[in-house]
């Protein structure tokens, strides 16, 4: 067992437990047990990885005194009871968000992790190749209205959840999408979606071999425009290089076409664009977001998706079958739910949870022909 001395100091149990306001705040505490429910923690034959009850004192048995503290998937491995029960009576210091858990005083969406003087801390929100969360983070609070729900119940569920926001103006998204399209290799640089190139963050504006700002909903489907909403979503906005930008205009997705001469991989015809495969269940999800999002009940338009690749300026994006399938056959990777988070912490205050739950698609849409 490691002493005070040892370990990186926080608050205390106690304050974290009176102070229960939604802030960020770091606690050092003792390991006592794993809560099973309000007025449950187990002190052996722990169930599972996915919480852990700390105390001021390594021999406190009264609830009321233990803070119950959520374990991110990418923490559980090294803090979860079940795979480290030996870990009872240690004192670690762990940093999150102070709020309930199992509607007890608790502290979620942990950021770091240490024990014995070192830090474990593999989820640097910074890192697109090591993304902070995994969609069990958010169940229990973001997601908890929706969960085992189905087709229109869940529809509803998730609109209401996604629905409240922070909204940027249109030149805010300059410095939003630098941050949430920033090169993990090149913190002075973005990732430009359709070509996959890598570009100075400070290069964007209207010339040739700048980037700008891709509406991935079309802005002239349903006509949004650059309007502080849909037209300024950052769940929807990429960095592109103007020329491509261009090329792929106001088109609906499809399979099929001519080679992009400036972007490989991407295919175009008369009414549709591909993507190149890296992104194409990036895209699926943004438009998937869009249609839950803006369900015509904040005086933009109703946006949906259909079966379309003419749609013009109708409120709506296709084709959904191949979106469909473009969801399954790329899932989201290690960029895609680092920028998620990244909106959701620093940004907007709301996620895509097509990201966080690609299953949810299927739900919602019926499942990839």
């Amino acid at each position: 067992m490691t002493t005070p001395a040892q370990a990186a100091t926080g608050s205390t149990v106690a304050a974290v437990i009176a102070n229960q306001n939604g802030s960020s705040q770091t606690v050092s505490g003792y390991i006592v047990g794993q809560p099973t429910a309000t007025s449950t923690v187990v002190t052996s034959g722990y169930p599972s990885d996915y919480a852990l009850a700390l105390a001021d004192a390594a021999t406190e048995s009264s609830t009321a005194k233990m803070l119950y503290v959520q374990i991110p998937s990418s923490f559980r491995a090294g803090f979860g009871l079940k795979s480290n029960p030996s870990l009872k009576g240690t004192r670690i210091t762990v940093t999150g968000t102070a709020s309930a858990y199992f509607s007890h005083p608790g502290l979620i969406n942990g950021t770091a992790f240490s024990k014995d003087g070192s830090s474990t801390n593999p989820t640097d929100p910074t890192d697109p190749t090591n993304p902070p969360t995994n969609s069990s983070d958010y169940d229990s609070t973001y997601y908890k209205n929706a969960l085992g729900k189905t087709g229109t119940a869940l529809r509803t569920a998730l609109h209401n959840i996604i629905t409240p926001m922070t909204k940027l103006s249109y030149d805010a998204v300059w410095n939003g999408i630098q941050d949430t399209d920033q090169d993990p290799a090149n913190p002075n640089n973005v990732i430009e979606l359709y070509t996959g190139n890598s570009v100075p963050k400070s290069q964007h504006g209207g010339g040739v071999d700048d980037w700008n700002r891709e509406h991935v909903f079309a802005k002239s489907h349903g006509d949004f425009g650059t309007a502080t909403g849909p037209g300024t979503d950052l769940h929807h906005l990429r960095p592109t290089d103007v020329t491509v930008n261009s090329a792929r205009g106001n088109k609906d997705f499809d399979n099929g076409g001519q080679p992009v001469a400036e972007a490989p991989g991407n295919l175009t015809d008369a009414d549709s664009w591909e993507p190149r495969d890296a992104v194409k269940g990036d895209i699926a999800r943004m438009l998937m977001y869009m249609a839950v999002r803006y369900e015509g009940d904040d005086g933009f338009a109703n946006l949906e998706l259909n079966e379309s690749t003419s749609n013009g300026s109708n409120p709506f994006m296709g084709k959904l079958s191949v979106l469909l399938k473009w969801n399954a056959q790329d899932p989201p990777d290690a960029f895609e739910k680092n920028r998620n988070e990244v909106i959701f912490s620093k940004w907007q205050k709301n996620r895509n949870p097509f990201i966080d739950h690609p299953e949810w698609a299927t739900s919602l849409w019926g499942a990839a022909g």
